[in-house]
């Protein structure tokens, strides 16, 4: 029995920890979740610049340039050819975004699992500050006021 099917397209790649990824969609999918990393940029396999930051953004601009500077990365996926995912001899997987002999090294200091507790804590301390905001400030208005209704 043939498993050949002349109309249909081929089934979409299943890419696990390892792999090159060319589809901006899917380069931006494995991006996204990335917050702290520590990043390492070659050119012609000399190390010419590393440090930490945050991504703060991921897009996709002909006409704007990826960014590194004051720990906040900017990237533009025009900027690379494709993202080859690899793994450490530890088993933790980093993304190298290359451009003919450039490649920069992403290298995760979290997980997504990670990056989404701290956006959810922080969204909580937030909203709990707030609140006590909105409390002192109508017991203020009450003290000013004068008159207890008790």
């Amino acid at each position: 029995m043939s498993n050949y099917r002349p109309d249909s397209q081929l089934p979409a790649p299943c890419i696990i920890n390892t792999g090159i990824i060319t589809n901006k969609i899917d380069m931006g999918r494995l991006l996204a979740d990335l917050g702290r990393v520590r990043y390492v940029y070659i050119q012609d396999d000399k190390l010419t610049s590393q440090g930490e930051g945050d991504v703060m953004e991921i897009f996709t601009n002909s006409q704007q340039a990826t960014l590194i500077a004051n720990h906040a990365l900017y990237l533009n996926l025009h900027s690379f050819d494709y993202l080859e995912l690899k793994q450490s001899l530890e088993k933790e997987t980093y993304f190298d975004l290359m451009l003919d002999t450039t490649c920069l090294r992403l290298i995760p200091l979290s997980t997504p699992l990670q990056e989404r507790v701290t956006r959810n804590l922080n969204a909580a301390s937030l909203e709990a500050m707030m609140d006590q905001v909105i409390s002192a400030k109508w017991d203020a208005e009450i003290d000013d006021d004068g008159s207890c209704p008790f």
